[in-house]
């Protein structure tokens, strides 16, 4: 997984400036409309004054080309100018052809920006946001068997990859997972608590906010999900037996286990401020008031990709909004209350 979507030269988002979008593989809530950027800007703001007002770096980490701190940054100059004079932007991105185009995505703000980066910045005061990135980083996946739980290898077999099963690299991994049914497969995202942890110590004062496709690990999730989350996608089809055809042509994604990460979050010394469905949060922001209500083609448009972006059964209770908070105590963020915490 770690090769097939990261490679330098031959990795899936390593070799093109934007994967998502119409005519992409997949859509994020970014692609749907700037309203989620603005919305989001509507939490940092608030987040900027319980901070104290001073300058505030905004780091959005697998920031693709920019476009959604291109979003937050419309948002916050046409309706907060106090802030947007004070906000300096990193952009951290692993692709080097999407770090490339971010100087022109963010060409009307170019003042803010101070670095487009492959690593996450040391000493950060102010904010980490993070749209759609755990879920694309590379998991384990494990198996029950007759003879207990395995882990699922990638091997080779005349000329194709294949999978294999091996024992567990861990093998404490066994207990730390009771319940598991036999033929049952799960992913252990290992690599996006790490990145987790790193988040937290480059956070010296401020907040970690996330967006991505997350569960609560229960044997009913299981039950419904007995061949894992590991999914393939392509010019916006999924398939859950693909991912290993075509390697580097293909976006990889698994679901993020919220428990594992609040764990590695409090592990890292961040205090969890709550996590909530993604239609609770944007709502709560004051999403619907944005909304153009008149009667023109430009306003319906408006009004459909506000609703994909809130409605249950969709990204508003598939995606989760994970904020924490590292020195800042455990303030009352408008974008959690109320909401429908996982």
């Amino acid at each position: 997984m770690e090769l097939a979507l990261y490679d330098p030269e031959h990795g899936y988002y390593a070799s093109a400036p934007r994967r998502s979008g119409k005519n992409g593989d997949y859509y994020t809530s970014v692609d749907v409309s700037p309203l989620f950027g603005a919305t989001i800007a509507e939490q940092l703001v608030e987040m900027w004054r319980l901070r104290g007002r001073g300058d505030f770096h905004l780091v959005e980490a697998g920031a693709g080309n920019g476009r959604l701190t291109r979003d937050i940054l419309d948002a916050t100059a046409a309706r907060h100018p106090h802030f947007h004079r004070r906000v300096r932007v990193t952009l951290v991105e692993r692709s080097a052809a999407a770090r490339a185009a971010c100087a022109d995505m963010l060409a009307p703000h170019a003042e803010h920006l101070l670095a487009c980066s492959a690593d996450l910045p040391r000493e950060i005061d102010g904010a980490i946001v993070a749209n759609e990135l755990l879920d694309a980083l590379p998991v384990t996946v494990v198996q029950m068997t007759e003879g207990g739980l395995r882990e699922v290898a990638v091997g080779e077999r005349d000329d194709a990859l294949v999978e294999h099963l091996r024992p567990l690299p861990d093998p404490a991994l066994e207990s730390a997972l009771p319940g598991v049914e036999r033929g049952q497969r799960l992913e252990i995202g290992h690599a996006a608590c790490a990145w987790i942890r790193t988040a937290a110590a480059s956070l010296s004062r401020g907040f970690l906010l996330l967006f991505d496709y997350g569960y609560q690990p229960s044997p009913g999730f299981r039950s419904a999900h007995p061949d894992g989350t590991l999914m393939a996608y392509r010019s916006h089809r999924a398939s859950g037996d693909a991912w290993l055809s075509d390697p580097g042509g293909r976006d990889i994604t698994a679901h993020v286990n919220l428990d594992a990460i609040r764990s590695a979050a409090e592990a890292g010394g961040l205090q969890t401020l709550g996590i909530v469905d993604q239609g609770s949060f944007l709502m709560s922001l004051g999403l619907v008031d944005r909304v153009d209500t008149r009667d023109d083609t430009r306003a319906l448009r408006q009004r459909l990709s506000a609703r994909t972006l809130i409605m249950p059964g969709g990204l508003g209770d598939t995606m989760k909004a994970m904020v924490f908070a590292k020195s800042m105590g455990v303030p009352a963020l408008r974008g959690l209350q109320p909401g429908r915490l996982s």
